[in-house]
């Protein structure tokens, strides 16, 4: 069987052709990085539009990779919930004409679980059972999965995920955008015990909640102290990579200290994470330490599947073999707990 996936819940415009089993005939990627840079955020009414614009060209580039026509696809998948509301119905608008003119079933895939079969599309079946953390710009989650299918969310952010505290400590230090990556870079020169940034929840093994406003604000308060002087673009400059790599350390320890918690609440012999943030270098050093410490199996997804992609949306071959599928008044979940 094949898939046509469409990916459109931010701000990355994506397709991929995937089969039942697993193997990527093409795939094709608009990302709106430049669009977004100078809001130093995803802007959703930009984002829209630009995927208005971009959804059929993307279509088309990933059916000519996997050098196939329209006609042999079998059936279209498309990330519904959850994601900006404007984003996920142009995906969700190209899919459902797809379906109708092809008369193929139209497949709704979780954004968040999707991220998860990324470990899957990597490793193989055996990375489930699990307990599994999505941490990207607008989502940080932790699941008990027992399959594909079978997922039980653990906790969620109580207000900002992983990935926008990034964006905003990045626009805070004058890095760019995107700011995870920007972050990182400036951290690799720093020193992550220079300053000390509060971990929420961090030691609190009962709460698997996340929160990091607290720590956007504390990074604020020391680049321009409430009711003092602003950091000047001098002094900004000198301590730039100390307050990158203490801010980046600080979002680490939380997450890490969540999967352990995560873990031993269920008992789960193996951890998958995946995400934009899944791309953090520190991140995965400091998850592999934790796996080694407590003789667990990690999977992390690659690199190029941690990011928005189409290719994740396979995870809707799961939901077909389970003899699931859509009507055509299929609606979009933008909430953010799913």
């Amino acid at each position: 069987m094949i898939l046509l996936a469409l990916e459109t819940t931010c701000d990355e415009t994506a397709a991929a052709v995937v089969t039942d089993d697993c193997q990527v005939l093409g795939a094709a990627l608009a990302s709106q990085d430049l669009l977004h840079a100078r809001f130093s955020g995803v802007v959703p009414e930009l984002a829209a539009r630009a995927h208005v614009e971009r959804i059929l060209p993307v279509i088309d580039e990933a059916l000519r990779r996997a050098g196939l026509e329209l006609a042999r696809i079998d059936a279209v998948a498309v990330a519904t919930t959850p994601g900006l509301a404007g984003s996920l119905l142009v995906g969700l608008a190209a899919a459902k004409a797809l379906a109708v003119a092809l008369d193929r079933p139209l497949v709704a895939v979780n954004h968040l679980h999707a991220h998860i079969y990324a470990c899957r599309l990597a490793y193989g079946p055996e990375v489930f059972p699990c307990v599994a953390l999505v941490a990207s710009g607008g989502h940080t989650h932790l699941y008990d999965c027992r399959g594909p299918l079978d997922l039980t969310l653990l906790g969620g952010t109580i207000d900002d995920a992983a990935g926008e505290a990034f964006d905003k400590a990045a626009a805070l230090l004058g890095l760019g955008y995107p700011g995870g990556p920007a972050v990182e870079q400036a951290a690799r020169r720093g020193n992550p015990g220079a300053y000390h940034f509060p971990r929420t929840f961090a030691n609190e093994p009962q709460r698997l909640q996340f929160s990091f406003s607290g720590l956007k604000t504390a990074l604020r308060y020391v680049v321009q102290p409430p009711g003092g002087t602003p950091l000047a673009p001098e002094q900004l400059a000198m301590v730039r990579d100390d307050l990158a790599a203490s801010f980046q350390e600080a979002v680490v320890d939380v997450l890490v200290a969540k999967c352990g918690h995560a873990l031993e609440r269920t008992g789960r012999p193996t951890l998958c994470v995946g995400g934009g943030v899944a791309a953090n270098g520190r991140l995965r050093t400091r998850l592999e330490e934790l796996a080694g410490s407590r003789g667990i199996r990690l999977y992390v997804a690659p690199r190029e599947l941690c990011t928005d992609n189409a290719v994740m949306g396979a995870l809707a071959a799961e939901r077909l073999r389970a003899g699931q599928h859509d009507a055509l008044d299929l609606d979009i979940e933008a909430g953010l707990l799913r």
